[in-house]
């Protein structure tokens, strides 16, 4: 038998020892609905959750999913950079991908080491590459491994000194909507919180988000975990896809009985946006004032570690607006090669 169905049947014998431990976490202290920063790629990092926490903190913070492979087989020093966070930015979350169990156990470990409030799995990346290797949303078709995952990450943690809640982060399903099947056997593995972003894989972000389905989900954590009294506590359910806004988050956690909502594309260019019912923004002057900020911020903490190229999708983003310029972006996007050029580029505008 390979060596991550050994550790999946042996986790299932202790599994009763590794219930949900929400109860005892940062998690059961936050208002109902809660709000979060949802993990974006090269979005997310660590100089725009520094803007973010300073002008419109969400409830908990997600970092950019990290390779879990290629910290432990030979990207360590690159990639531990993803990771750098600020104490004003707690509670945060680490969030790891990778199809081996033993890989996510031990980027559990380093979390814990790192002083992480929680640490997540993302189970629901739909970008072909990381599918290849079996990772992301590929993981939706392979059930068992997804729940070898998330026990050798509580188990990883429960023999920690400082034991710290497991998250996992999927779509409804790989295909078509497979929450029937697909929930009940990640809830069976008792993960701290479960993220569903209401697409499938196939679907990308291209269709409007099913949050029907997210109310689904709900019913059915309900009917799994029906008791909320300390003895087996309820994994927690995070909505997430197509929120535009504080208040419309709101609704959508009223409408379905979720206990907190994602949001994700609403935070383009509006690091004000959790400090806002309705998204409210500053104008333009305001707006390049903290993107100003943003690039300074870029250019301290990841210049030389990734490239300038990343900030550009962050600057149309800033600028757009009825007060916008459209002139402005044009010349950020084509003349802004460094941190300096794109400084002096909105200075002398």
């Amino acid at each position: 038998m390979c060596i991550w169905k050994r550790i999946y049947h042996l986790n299932q014998i202790v599994a009763s020892a590794m219930v949900s431990s929400v109860e005892n976490t940062f998690w059961n202290k936050l208002p109902k609905p809660f709000f979060c920063l949802a993990p974006l790629a090269d979005v997310t990092d660590p100089a725009f959750r520094r803007v973010i926490t300073k002008y419109g903190k969400p409830d908990v913070l997600w970092t950019e999913f990290v390779s879990a492979d290629g910290l432990f087989k030979g990207g360590y020093d690159a990639l531990i950079k993803g990771l750098q966070y600020t104490e004003d930015e707690r509670p945060i979350i680490a969030q790891f991908f990778s199809r081996e169990p033993e890989l996510m156990a031990k980027a559990t470990e380093l979390a814990i080491e790192m002083g992480f409030d929680g640490v997540d799995v993302n189970m629901g990346c739909p970008d072909e590459n990381v599918c290849k290797q079996g990772a992301g949303a590929a993981i939706m078709k392979d059930p068992e491994r997804a729940q070898a995952i998330i026990l050798a990450m509580k188990e990883a943690s429960a023999k920690s000194s400082r034991p710290i809640p497991v998250s996992v982060k999927t779509r409804i399903g790989y295909n078509e909507n497979e929450v029937e099947t697909w929930i009940p056997q990640i809830l069976s593995a008792h993960p701290d919180v479960l993220t569903i972003h209401a697409r499938t894989k196939k679907e990308m972000s291209k269709v409007a988000a099913h949050w029907d389905v997210v109310k689904r989900v709900v019913e059915i954590r309900d009917s799994l975990q029906p008791t909320a009294d300390g003895s087996q506590p309820r994994t927690l359910i995070i909505g997430n896809g197509d929120v535009i806004d504080i208040a419309d988050a709101r609704k959508k956690a009223e409408e379905t009985g979720c206990d907190g909502v994602m949001l994700g594309r609403a935070i383009f260019g509006n690091p004000w946006c959790f400090a806002s019912e309705h998204g409210d923004r500053p104008d333009l002057k305001g707006r390049l004032a903290v993107l100003v900020e943003h690039i300074k911020l870029f250019d301290e903490l990841l210049t030389g570690k990734r490239s300038f190229a990343t900030m550009k999708k962050h600057f149309k983003s800033y600028i757009q607006g009825p007060d916008g310029d459209k002139q402005l972006v044009i010349k950020l996007m084509e003349e802004a090669r460094t941190p300096k050029e794109a400084l002096e580029i909105i200075e002398s505008y």
